[in-house]
């Protein structure tokens, strides 16, 4: 379960300027479920209409957006009657009706009493045709893959992730915590933290079923190509999709077109890049070589470094042996540190909910994996796959720009040298409260 996005949608039940509220995500990132878990566990009915399973509901929304009419013929066709305040009403799947999804402006405006959530995918939503977003008319929430203290809950480590949390200082942690926490963070190297996966692991800790469940996850995510994409796309699509754990395993990260094919070009290929941005489906990392507040002023929007919106599933394009994975530390170093750079890129979308970036010195000699910006200061993090704790590239960073706070996170327990704080990889997630 997601705590934290519960959290909040039981905010958003007891808020007084409640609008219609919308839980985005890629594919199978549990919007469904966490929608129908809260609406069981906190109000007396759900009433559940899913547009993709069922399309005949978008008939409803055709003749007007009345909202009183809509739900008085929604209510016929669930033989049910829908009560305000009492009932949460989910809209699944919103993004196949634009109007549907439009409806929710008048929701706000003249049906406030109903609870409506809704889910959809990041690209239906942000694809939906002109004149159909009910622009500040909704609340939004968005959902990613499990990060590795929601694993620890799901395999009942919750201990674990209350002490993570309580962290406010870098005073170690008891070795036998902090080896124990490093053994479970190769655990989640494997299964990652698509719900399925998760789920199926903590039940049966079967890595074989587990790593077949990503298989199924990324086949799914390649239909969706052949579903949703535009038509001359599709086959970018792949390649880009196919190519991001090579691009990864090289020493330079950095996303070069031209390795997609020979003579292939950025211009031919931005539009399925950004197709695949929009959905969720990966993260983009893009290099700035100023570091200045607010970073995205001074994004070079041509180089970036693009990961898989979920470590497992960059496991199973990479086919790792699950031996590598879960008996050992010596996945941290595998593929250059990728898995490693990929875990952080994670973890850090979740907990900060914005953009990423990463800096190069302007003779590409240098480079910091992360900068984070936190209540308008940037703090600079480098990532390391094991323990050493040498940081020539921070340094001169520190040289170029003073910050007040040098970050870096590896297999080393919670520790200050100087101005270089280290965070363990697996309490990577609680960097942000550090700063606030």
């Amino acid at each position: 379960m997601k705590r934290d996005i519960y959290n909040s949608l039981v905010q958003w039940k007891s808020s007084k300027i409640r609008k219609p509220l919308i839980l985005r995500g890629a594919r199978q990132t549990g919007k469904t479920y966490i929608l129908r878990e809260f609406g069981r566990n906190e109000y007396r009915n759900v009433h559940y209409f899913n547009f993709e399973e069922n399309p005949e509901l978008a008939h409803f929304f055709e003749s007007n957006l009345d909202p009183k009419r809509i739900l008085s013929e929604l209510s016929v066709y669930c033989k049910r009657a829908i009560k305000p305040a009492d009932d949460l009403i989910i809209f699944d799947e919103i993004q196949v009706s634009n109007k549907a999804l439009n409806s929710l402006k008048y929701f706000c405006e003249n049906a406030n009493e109903y609870h409506i959530a809704s889910a959809g995918s990041l690209l239906g939503i942000k694809l939906s045709s002109p004149g159909s977003f009910p622009v500040g008319k909704v609340n939004f929430l968005n959902l990613f893959p499990l990060t590795f203290f929601e694993f620890l809950d799901a395999i009942n480590k919750s201990e674990y992730r209350q002490m993570l949390e309580n962290v406010n200082s870098f005073t170690p942690l008891a070795v036998a915590f902090h080896q124990d926490l490093i053994r479970i963070l190769c655990k989640y190297y494997f299964t990652g933290g698509m719900p399925e996966a998760v789920k199926h692991y903590a039940a049966t800790t079967n890595y074989t079923e587990v790593r077949q469940i990503q298989k199924d996850i990324v086949d799914s995510y390649l239909l969706d190509f052949t579903k949703h994409a535009p038509v001359h796309d599709i086959p970018k699509l792949t390649l880009i999709w196919d190519s991001i754990p090579a691009q990864l395993a090289k020493d330079n990260k950095k996303f070069i077109f031209s390795s997609l094919k020979q003579g292939a070009r950025a211009r031919e290929y931005e539009n399925a890049l950004i197709w695949l941005d929009d959905t969720g489906l990966i993260y983009k990392v893009t290099a700035i070589e100023n570091s200045r507040f607010p970073l995205k002023q001074y994004a070079i929007k041509t180089c970036f470094k693009v990961y898989y919106l979920d470590i497992g599933l960059l496991g199973a394009m990479f086919k790792t042996p699950i031996e590598i994975t879960v008996q050992s530390t010596c996945l941290f170093n595998e593929y250059k540190g990728s898995f490693v750079e990929n875990y952080v890129a994670q973890q850090l979308t979740t907990a900060m909910d914005q953009n990423m970036y990463y800096w190069r010195s302007k003779n590409a000699k240098a480079e910091v994996d992360f900068l984070c910006e936190i209540n308008g200061q940037i703090y600079p993090l480098e990532v390391k796959a094991g323990i050493n704790p040498k940081s020539k590239s921070l340094r001169s960073y520190a040289d170029k720009f003073s910050p007040s706070c040098l970050m870096r996170t590896t297999l080393l327990n919670f520790k200050q040298d100087g101005d270089i704080c280290n965070i363990p990889l697996y309490a990577i997630s609680i960097l942000p409260k550090l700063f606030q």
